[in-house]
């Protein structure tokens, strides 16, 4: 799976360039209740499997960047969000999984693959089992 876009200040994103890692795609929203409980542990995943050849993004098809923005800066997100208010990302992503939900969290294995979702609030050892089982995998 490919997710193409911009993140909210205006850099090209194409996950295309990222074949080979484990990806985690995350969609949120500034004054998503779930979404900020969840932002934490994210940031700590993301910023704990950066050495492991494991990336995030967030998709977000609500915000502009006025409220996206101070969101990834008060949660300290160490990585990027496509801005997809034209539901370009989400699309792509509902073309390999349902997204019944925001947040809905995604794990890609190294093909692009999904290997495992969890729709709503992610639960910091679930997704890190996830993350944990792909590593598994391709090791």
């Amino acid at each position: 799976m490919r997710l193409v876009g911009q993140d909210f200040a205006g850099n090209a994103i194409d996950t295309g360039d990222w074949v080979g890692d484990v990806v985690v795609v995350n969609t949120w929203y500034a004054a998503c209740p779930p979404c900020r409980v969840e932002a934490p542990d994210l940031a700590a995943a993301a910023t704990d499997y950066a050495d492991q050849g494991v990336r995030f993004i967030g998709i977000n098809g609500v915000d502009d960047a006025g409220a996206a923005q101070p969101f990834e800066r008060s949660f300290q997100i160490p990585y990027p969000s496509i801005a997809d208010t034209d539901g370009t990302a989400i699309a792509a992503l509902q073309g390999s999984v349902p997204v019944e939900a925001v947040p809905t969290t995604v794990v890609l294995d190294r093909q692009g693959r999904v290997s495992g979702r969890i729709l709503g609030l992610a639960d910091a050892t679930i997704l890190r089992g996830l993350i944990d089982d792909v590593l598994a995998e391709t090791a």
